[in-house]
């Protein structure tokens, strides 16, 4: 009976190429967002694509990462070109952010070896306007 057990586990690998079924859907790429005393860095990975296919919008209090990573030129959509496995992936992928607690006009942003770097300044903390109070 235990002959019939097998010797390695039959979880889908990424790394097999004979496994049918789909992966499951990602979010495009993969970010990190790290709070400091007076800002917040948020780095994302985005490997393969060229500075000119990344773009950062700011739209009132969102703010949105849109990059695209092109199918290599001269490669027509059906034709594999000698691949026996082509597992790299192109295409556009699109996150938003919300910019809560974030001075939106001193975003800066940086792309250096397939990572963006957005720092993003917070608030700075305004103390409530003087008024009078009216009693009752």
């Amino acid at each position: 009976m235990f002959d019939l057990i097998p010797f390695t586990s039959h979880r889908p690998s990424l790394f097999d190429p004979f496994w049918a079924w789909s992966l499951p859907e990602s979010p495009g790429f993969r970010a990190d967002i790290r709070e400091e005393a007076d800002r917040y860095l948020l780095e994302a990975d985005l490997p393969g694509c060229a500075k000119e296919d990344v773009e950062v919008t700011v739209n009132g209090d969102r703010l949105t990462v849109t990059a695209c990573r092109r199918q290599e030129s001269g490669q027509a959509d059906g034709e594999n070109r000698g691949y026996l496995q082509q597992e790299r992936s192109w295409g556009s992928w699109q996150r938003s952010f919300a910019l809560n607690g974030v001075d939106a006009d001193r975003i800066s942003a940086a792309y250096r070896d397939g990572v963006l770097t957005l720092t993003l300044p917070k608030k700075a903390d305004q103390p409530p306007a003087a008024r009078r109070l009216e009693i009752e």
